[in-house]
């Protein structure tokens, strides 16, 4: 079974939406590591409560900070890392050491809405649809090959923080996804940066996978 390392910011809501759906038995990847470049992350306190060790790495010298995390996730043997809110920009030294193995949730529909603040662009903008996407990252500012993405609409009434908690709710089940179609081998990336899924090959995959009975942590 695939290991990966999950790198926060902040809260740590997807995260928690990974390790609950770990504790139900329904997330096919071990998490081995959780780090954030914040002290007081509450998605530290996420991933304790649920048996995960973390680090911190604070991020006043990049390349340092790079390195240390690098080093850390080698020494949990962790295939691939989530970007589950994670507030900085990896270079490209970083990203070449995980080549297509670092997955992101962006909550727009991608590549519509890069970067920062996505929701209050899609209102700013008058988008009537917007939502969320996991892709790989690359060099860009959320231009990496797209994985999966889910719509949501934009209500006539909706604030910034309305149309945030839905898609949120959208977020949570997207990750999980992505991590189960990056454990069971079925994402392929073509020469003109598509994304194949190979659904057949995640049923098998699924069904071999031995069940695991977890308790949710209180």
């Amino acid at each position: 079974m695939k290991r990966f390392a999950v790198l926060i910011s902040g809260r740590g809501s997807n995260l928690e939406a990974m390790l609950l759906a770990r504790a139900r038995g329904g997330l096919f990847a071990d998490p081995v590591l959780v780090i954030s470049n914040k002290s007081d992350a509450p998605g530290l306190a996420v991933a304790q409560r649920h048996g995960i060790p973390t680090e911190i790495v604070l991020w006043s010298d990049r390349e340092s900070a790079e390195q240390r995390c690098l080093e850390l996730l080698h020494r949990q043997s962790a295939d691939f890392i989530v970007l589950a809110g994670f507030m900085k920009v990896l270079t490209g030294g970083f990203i070449d050491a995980y080549c297509h193995r670092i997955l992101n949730i962006h909550p727009a529909l991608l590549p519509s809405f890069p970067g920062v603040h996505a929701q209050r662009q899609a209102l700013k903008y008058g988008a009537r649809v917007t939502g969320c996407t996991t892709h790989f990252v690359d060099a860009g500012i959320d231009t990496g090959p797209i994985i999966l993405q889910k719509a949501v609409p934009v209500l006539p009434d909706d604030t910034e923080e309305t149309l945030s908690a839905r898609i949120l709710a959208c977020e949570h089940e997207l990750v999980v996804e992505s991590v189960n179609l990056f454990a069971a081998d079925c994402l392929m990336i073509d020469g003109d940066r598509r994304v194949r899924i190979d659904g057949e090959k995640f049923k098998r995959f699924r069904a071999e996978c031995p069940a695991r009975e977890r308790t949710v942590p209180t």
